[in-house]
């Protein structure tokens, strides 16, 4: 038996909190719909007692909105009218801020307007997709369903984006740990050597004269380099920035080799999974293409629904103005096209979502598998260099002593 920790609500909207031992979680969620409550949450004890140790800015902005979605979607399921779950999701939110948040999209609520256009009056936390699939659910009577849906889509958007983050951090500490430690025996262990070989007045040879030249080079102008880097990083940033510079970094960013596929095929997972969700509940395909285009962080693949969207108004479909852009994988549009024949284009926009996530994945993996070798033999090939500089100019001292 297994010790789980639980929060639900009682009949009353009281939340009650504890721990139950069973066999795994489906039957501690079994035992509180026999004793009358709605379970909101269940997992193992220790897991949840790490989670709520760690820092709220972890958190971020994006966990809250899910757990703001499941949560209200669990309760909306069991049948608890709208105002009381917002009041009970408001007192589960562990930050203050988003709790304040949900008050006040209450409060509007309370004063006479719609769900979607309380949640709209947070845009930081609530983006247009959200709203306008939410504004689908109350126009359809269908808001569990909604917002069931959504939180689906906020999971499995945030694990993507989890997965790429945490699969690049490695990469990047090793290409600086890599590069720092190569500058460190440039600056301050090579010059130590260096003083040894002036002072015994031998002919140094070529390798390691080599050497000691890079290390002068780098103990003059290193911190100039370093700060030239700086600039150039921060100037960079500021041009990104801007509209063509932002445009012309997106494009430059689906042609890096790897790197460049990998994002290719995550937009097109968000792109597709925004669309699939959205139509499948009653948005209109011209609108889900507007809405879609704002969500996408590349610009040149956001930029290219805007003739998606004109196609689709001459009627010429979607899958073909979808191919003529050039912008989304082949399999994208052939899928499509399937989903236009049958009348389950949403089915088949959620469909190619899973197929990118999974690809997305991959192409990631694969980005590491290749680096991540590379790193290591430059950082070795460099120390061998320098150790079989060392080696040279230390046997030829020897010979002269001998």
């Amino acid at each position: 038996m297994i010790s789980y920790h639980f929060r639900a609500v009682s009949s009353d909207g009281k939340v009650r909190t504890g721990t139950l031992n069973a066999e795994d979680e489906k039957r501690v969620a079994l035992e509180l719909r026999r004793q009358g409550l709605i379970p909101l949450y269940v997992g193992l004890s220790d897991q949840r007692r790490t989670e709520v140790n760690l820092p709220k800015l972890q958190l971020g902005r994006r966990r809250d909105v899910l757990f703001f979605t499941q949560e209200l979607s669990t309760l909306l399921n069991a049948g608890v009218p709208l105002d009381r779950a917002l009041s009970i999701v408001g007192e589960l939110s562990e930050r203050a801020e988003f709790r304040t948040l949900v008050q006040d999209v209450l409060r509007t609520l309370k004063g006479g307007r719609a769900l979607a256009d309380s949640l709209a009056t947070k845009p930081a936390y609530f983006p247009e997709i959200y709203v306008n699939m939410v504004r689908a659910g109350e126009a359809s009577g269908s808001l569990a369903a909604i917002f069931e849906r959504l939180a689906e889509y906020e999971k499995t958007r945030d694990e993507l984006r989890g997965y790429i983050v945490s699969s690049m951090v490695y990469p990047a500490l090793l290409t600086v740990v890599g590069f720092s430690s190569i500058f460190v025996l440039m600056y301050y262990v090579v010059p130590r050597f260096a003083s040894a070989f002036t002072a015994s007045n031998m002919r140094v040879p070529a390798m390691t004269q080599a050497m000691l030249d890079v290390s002068t080079w780098t103990r003059t102008y290193g911190h100039w380099a370093l700060l030239a880097l700086f600039v150039g990083l921060v100037a960079f940033r500021l041009y990104v920035r801007t509209s063509a510079g932002r445009y012309w970094w997106d494009a430059v960013r689906l042609k890096l080799p790897l790197l460049g596929d990998a994002l290719r095929k995550a937009q097109t997972a968000q792109f597709t999974r925004a669309m699939g969700t959205l139509i499948a509940n009653g948005v209109p395909l011209i609108q889900s293409l507007t809405i879609s285009r704002g969500i996408l962080t590349n610009r040149r693949m956001a930029d290219s629904l805007e003739l998606v969207a004109q196609g689709v108004k001459r009627g010429e479909g979607i899958s073909q103005p979808l191919v003529a852009t050039g912008m989304f994988p082949p399999l994208t549009a052939h899928l499509l096209a399937i989903g236009e024949e049958t009348g389950r284009l949403d089915s088949m926009f959620l469909r190619a979502a899973e197929i990118y996530d999974t690809d997305t994945r991959a192409s990631i993996k694969r980005f590491t598998a290749l680096f991540e070798p590379l790193i290591i033999l430059i950082m070795g090939v460099a120390v061998g260099v320098l150790i079989l500089s060392m080696l040279l100019a230390i046997s030829g001292i020897n010979e002269m002593a001998m």
